[in-house]
């Protein structure tokens, strides 16, 4: 019944009777059938309202929509909202059956380290006998089960209906990606969530928030909101680590590698063997490398202590896990040892992580050969600082598509090079052609040195004009590999 699913929904009028079977939910109005509850969401790019007509004359038996249309048809039930968005978290969580209540559901936000947390959460819980779902930028997953992803977080009754099918199939724990944009257009708003991580705040998505405040503001709003049952977890080595949680209702803890905290971490060692960390007061080897992964280790080694569980289990099955697929995925070639690594890297301070990664491991005096493009339709002012960090943390730079999307590529590639200064222009050469970019720096390459192909990570394509061809950076390095050893 429409009346059922409208729980904790601020509504503002009612037209029609609420006591009608609504079939699905929709918020496109193509895939509005007869029985269908249309809401009438005001998105980055088209307004669900002016759909409204186009989704009744499909079938639909309800609207839900911010403002109501000036000819109200008969036998259809509309639905006046304060907002639709927010609406559509609530309707959908209540027409699913409120599975969030049904599981424990932890979430993660942050610039850099989401996709990893997220999926380390997910492989250490499977590790641990139990059956969890995966929410994430590369996949989603139902305990085996993929289920590839298309957004870092779905739309909210896509999310719904996905945590309703984790629920059924006996998950017991979900992890979920939280991704700014799904925050600020409301796509999670009506979950439960048990617990809240948050990795760092770094330049990104200024296209979409504008300033930085507003990325921050952004969220903080979701630790904001909050239960005071839930747990929020922050890196407190991060400067706004402090801020995302001075306002939650949350049980707050930190992690850090530099000061007091919750769980403390200490690298010992970071080699390309791994890391020889302490946490805490144990010591332990991990297979991850670096920094970076430090820092996401022990925010999974803190929500699994924060949801109750042995610390000697879970340092015991998080030492023998590997990463998220695209993140320092590294391969070495067999003739003249040459290290290729992928990383997702497409913001300035996770290309100056992963740099910083690599000439930490460093033995002598390999070179570093950074291979690096910069994503079109996406926030313009960090092009030139992502070539200037390239510029300066490298031996070699080749600047080169990445997803230019519907802009030109070489336009792209202009404004990266802007960021380069005098000294640095000698260090670098542009080719558009991702492929024989990578062609090019394998061929540059000579005993032992470090090639870094940054930008696209898990990512199997790239998008041109709206068309995605097929592109894989790592089969592709890996393909140069094999000819150079021929």
């Amino acid at each position: 019944m429409l009346k059922d699913i409208l729980y904790k929904v601020s509504l503002r009028s009612v037209k029609g009777n609420t006591d009608i079977d609504i079939k699905d939910l929709q918020i496109n109005s193509r895939k509005v059938g007869d029985g269908s509850c249309f809401i009438a969401i005001k998105g980055t790019v088209a307004d669900g309202h002016q759909f409204i007509e186009s989704a009744i004359a499909n079938g639909a038996a309800a609207i839900i929509c911010e403002t109501l249309p000036a000819i109200l048809k008969d036998g259809v039930t509309y639905l006046e909202v304060e907002n639709s968005a927010v609406a559509a978290g609530y309707i959908s969580h209540n027409f699913y059956g409120e599975p969030s209540l049904k599981i424990k559901l932890i979430g993660v936000t942050g610039t850099n380290g989401k996709t990893t947390i997220a999926t380390l959460l997910w492989k250490l819980y499977s590790g641990l006998r139990y059956k969890c779902g995966l929410i994430s930028t590369v996949q989603n997953q139902i305990g085996d089960e993929i289920i590839p992803a298309t957004h870092t977080t779905p739309d909210a009754i896509s999310v719904n209906a996905l945590l309703k099918k984790m629920a059924d199939s006996g998950c017991t724990y979900v992890f979920m990606e939280c991704s700014s944009h799904a925050i600020h257009q409301h796509r999670i708003s009506g979950l439960q969530f048990t617990g809240a991580l948050f990795s760092n705040i770094t330049h990104d998505h200024l296209d979409y928030h504008k300033t930085f405040d507003e990325y921050i503001r952004v969220k903080k709003s979701w630790f904001d909101a909050l239960p005071s049952s839930a747990f929020a977890i922050s890196n407190a080595d991060d400067k706004r680590g402090g801020v995302m949680l001075q306002n939650t209702s949350a049980k707050k803890y930190y992690y850090s590698l530099k000061t007091m905290a919750d769980f403390k971490g200490k690298i010992l060692e970071n080699s390309l063997v791994g890391l020889h960390m302490m946490v805490n007061e144990s010591e332990v080897y991990f297979r991850l490398i670096g920094e970076f992964n430090a820092y996401n280790l022990l925010a999974v080694y803190g929500a699994a202590i924060c949801l109750g569980e042995e610390k000697s289990n879970v340092l015991q099955v998080l030492s023998s896990l590997d990463g998220a697929e695209g993140r320092f995925d590294f391969m070495v070639s067999k003739k003249d040892k040459v290290i290729g690594i992928i990383d997702y890297a497409h913001t300035p301070d996770a290309l100056l992580n992963v740099l910083a990664t690599i000439k930490k491991l460093r033995q002598g005096n390999e070179h570093i050969i950074t291979v690096v493009g910069c994503g079109g339709d996406r926030d313009k002012t960090k092009r030139p600082i992502m070539a200037a960090a390239a510029c300066e943390h490298s031996d070699r730079v080749i600047f080169t598509s990445d997803n230019p999307r519907s802009e030109d590529a070489m336009e792209i590639l202009k404004e990266m090079e802007t960021g380069v200064n005098v000294l640095a222009r000698k260090k670098y050469i542009t080719i558009a052609d991702r492929r024989e970019a990578i062609k090019t720096a394998v061929s540059l390459a000579v005993k032992e040195d470090i090639i870094l192909v940054a930008g696209k990570g898990h990512e199997k394509y790239q998008d041109i004009k709206g068309v995605k061809h097929v592109f894989d950076d790592k089969k592709i390095l890996n393909e140069m590999f094999e000819l150079l050893e021929k």
